[in-house]
C-alpha cells in the first residue's frame, strides 16, 4: 500500500503529516511506528492526520499520534505545521481555520510574515482534568522520583504537563528524570515532563521530555505549560518568549478573568521538509 505524506517540523519537533481526505488511509499503531521509526521508516516525532469533519462551523479534523504508535490528545507545534499544510495542499483558501481535536477545538491563523498563532484554548488545573492524583489544586505540587522529592506544577493543554523549575536547562537530568515522571502513578494517562530555566520575566529556555516520544527539539503545549506555569508561581509576566533546542515561540496568556481561565496564544514557525509516498509493508496491522 502506497501512501502520500509530506516531512514538516516546528522548531526542529518533526512530523509526517498525512491527508486524509484525498487519500483512503487511516494508521493502525504498527504503521505509525513504522513511519516514525528513523532507520527503517520516515522518522518523526509525531504523526499528524487530516481528516473530514462533520461538525457545523469548523474545518478540519486533526489526529495525533506519537513515535509509539498511541494515539494523543493536543500538539501545538504540529497545529502550527497543520494549518501550513492544509494551505499547501489546498485543502483551504482561508487564513483562519478552526480545527476539531480530542481534546476539543483550536483555532489557527497564517499570519502574512509566514508565521502561524494558534489559540491554544484554556489551560486546566484541577487535578481531575490533567488527570493527577492530588487532593489538592496548589499551584506547586511535590512529587517523589527515584527517592527524591521536586516541586512541579501540573497544567493540561488538552494534554498534560509537569512543569518543574530549574537552575541551568543544559544540566538538568532530563534524559533520567524525564521517563520517570513521564510514568509515574500519579499520573494515571502518564504526562510530559518540562524542565523550565527562567531568564527575566518574560524569558525562559525549555527542555521537554514528551510521553511516547522522548525529549523533542521543541513542545509547543510544553511551552504554553511552562508560561502558565511561571505566570502562576509569579515568576513570569505575559508575552514570554520561550527558547527551545529548535528555536524560539512567543507566548501570551492573560490569565484569569473573572475566575475563568483565558485561551493561550502561541506563534512560531512551520516548516515544510519535502513531500514524497512510502510503501507501507504488508505485513503492518
Amino acid at each position: 500500500m502506497k501512501i502520500r505524506f509530506t516531512k514538516m517540523h516546528g522548531l526542529g519537533n518533526d512530523f509526517v503529516v498525512l491527508d486524509a481526505i484525498s487519500q483512503n488511509f487511516v494508521p493502525t499503531p504498527a504503521q505509525v511506528r513504522f513511519l516514525a521509526d528513523r532507520h527503517f521508516g520516515i522518522g518523526c516525532d509525531q504523526l499528524l492526520v487530516v481528516e473530514k469533519t462533520g461538525t457545523p462551523g469548523v474545518d478540519f479534523r486533526y489526529r495525533i499520534f506519537n513515535a509509539d504508535g498511541g494515539e494523543v490528545e493536543q500538539c501545538g507545534n504540529g497545529a502550527r505545521c497543520f494549518v501550513r499544510f492544509v494551505h499547501e495542499q489546498g485543502l483551504t483558501q482561508k487564513r483562519e481555520i478552526r480545527v476539531e481535536t480530542q481534546s476539543g477545538l483550536i483555532t489557527l491563523r497564517l499570519e502574512s510574515n509566514g508565521q502561524v498563532t494558534v489559540d491554544m484554548g484554556a489551560p486546566h488545573f484541577l487535578p481531575a482534568e490533567i488527570p493527577f492524583d492530588s487532593s489538592t489544586d496548589a499551584v506547586v505540587q511535590p512529587l517523589d522520583v527515584a527517592g527524591k522529592q521536586i516541586d512541579i506544577s501540573v497544567v493540561s493543554m488538552g494534554n498534560p504537563h509537569a512543569v518543574q523549575v530549574v537552575a541551568d536547562v543544559d544540566a538538568a537530568p532530563v534524559a533520567q528524570l524525564g521517563p520517570l515522571i513521564e510514568a509515574h502513578p500519579r499520573f494515571p494517562r502518564r504526562v510530559n515532563a518540562g524542565f523550565m530555566q527562567v531568564l527575566d520575566r518574560h524569558a525562559i529556555r525549555l527542555r521537554v521530555h514528551e510521553r511516547g516520544a522522548g525529549e523533542t527539539l521543541a513542545c509547543g503545549t510544553g511551552a504554553c505549560a511552562a508560561v502558565v506555569a511561571g505566570i502562576r508561581r509569579g515568576l513570569l509576566d505575559s508575552p514570554v518568549r520561550v527558547t527551545t533546542r529548535g528555536g524560539d515561540l512567543s507566548i501570551a496568556w492573560d490569565g484569569a478573568t473573572n475566575n475563568a481561565p483565558q485561551p493561550v496564544m502561541m506563534t512560531g514557525p512551520a516548516t515544510t521538509v519535502f513531500t514524497a509516498e512510502i510503501e507501507l509493508p504488508n505485513n503492518l496491522t
